[in-house]
């Protein structure tokens, strides 16, 4: 039996605590300590932070690799975001002839069946297109087609869709979400020009999240509320990008505010991790200059975020407290996902830990099934 000792300030569901884990064969044993408060916590440079290690539902590539490269580049981006804090994730798709996506799925389903070595456990597939919209491609190339539901059934035998982001007013979409939810798929409306009415017929069929909300979707105006304003006023759930770039923090906040399940992810493409320079995202060209990722015409095309720079920047940036911006980080993305052994320090949970320092929020050590990578 495999077992391994972590000490320091562990946030725990029940709040902060000054104490020990016991971790045995991948997961929590037995936890120990006194409770203090975030601000003690903080203040004590003897001892690190212990937090829920970080679940990013959509990460596109990191360390020079793509998800639709197939191949080993999954394991490539599982690597880099591990460094970084993320401890499970979801390769996401980009919007291509259906050839593309399928050999993308079989190389992501073989390390979803396997742990990658060193790298962050792969949970599944975000599935980012086909299925959206021409008129709000944003980054994505035009490649956008109707959904089919015996379509998408043969790609979830190739790797488990956990995520398909829609644009409900194409086709038969709207018809096509139940089937969809009763098959382990979250339905995300997100790529779309939607009007408000549709997005709301949306989360009535069982649509049940956003896709980076306020980013290539119909915004809020007070006459002509769009998808945002339906996710303000009906939502549950939805990601959202906390780079500062594609959301402002005031958005961030007011969001917060509407949505109780509001997690955080990074979309994160090939450049994250890499130096300045022209990348690949899905078959575009991209161009990574001072921590953006664009197209030619200036098009925020994914970004380098990093969780752990996410988690600063909620804290920083944002204002929350951190017990508040570990949640969005790792706890309310795993339990959208059903996941309810992830993204917490519970006894009996996945050891999948984030060891940082306290007064500057930096990884020390990562931990992924007890082990670090």
């Amino acid at each position: 039996m495999s077992r391994r000792e972590i000490s320091g300030h562990l946030l725990t569901p029940g709040g902060m605590l000054r104490g020990r884990l016991r971790l045995a064969d991948g997961r929590i044993e037995a936890i120990d300590g006194e409770p203090v408060t975030e601000r003690e916590a903080r203040a004590d440079a003897t001892r690190p932070l212990v937090l829920p290690g970080f679940v990013d539902l959509h990460v596109h590539g990191g360390g020079g690799a793509d998800t639709m490269d197939a191949g080993d580049a999954v394991a490539t981006l599982a690597r880099t975001h591990a460094r970084h804090g993320t401890t499970a994730l979801l390769a996401t798709t980009m919007t291509a002839p259906l050839p593309d996506i399928e050999a993308a799925l079989r190389a992501v389903g073989r390390h979803c069946r396997s742990r990658v070595t060193g790298g962050a456990r792969v949970l599944g597939v975000h599935l980012e297109g086909p299925y959206i919209s021409a008129r709000r491609l944003g980054a994505q190339p035009d490649f956008a087609r109707a959904p089919a539901l015996a379509e998408i059934l043969a790609l979830q035998a190739l790797a488990p869709i956990r995520v398909l982001t829609l644009a409900p007013e194409e086709g038969q979409a709207l018809a096509l979400i139940p089937a969809l939810v009763d098959a382990g798929v979250r339905v995300q409306i997100g790529h779309s020009v939607a009007t408000y009415e549709q997005a709301r017929q949306a989360l009535a069929c069982g649509a049940s999240g956003f896709t980076h909300l306020f980013n290539a979707m119909s915004g809020l105006h007070h006459r002509d509320p769009g998808i945002v304003g339906a996710a303000l006023a009906h939502g549950e759930h939805a990601e959202i990008i906390p780079d500062l770039l594609h959301v402002h923090p005031g958005a961030i906040r007011a969001a917060l505010r509407a949505l109780p399940g509001l997690y955080c992810v990074t979309d994160a493409t090939a450049a994250t991790g890499m130096p300045d320079g022209a990348y690949r995202l899905g078959r575009q060209t991209v161009t990574k200059c001072l921590d953006a990722v664009r197209l030619a015409d200036g098009t925020l095309a994914g970004s380098t975020l990093t969780m752990d720079q996410a988690l600063r920047n909620l804290v920083l940036h944002v204002g929350l407290p951190l017990a508040e911006a570990s949640a969005r980080l790792s706890t309310l993305a795993a339990r959208y996902l059903g996941e309810r052994d992830r993204g917490t320090i519970e006894v009996g949970a996945h050891a999948d830990l984030v060891v940082l320092d306290a007064a500057s929020l930096q990884v020390r050590q990562v931990f992924v099934a007890g082990d670090a990578p």
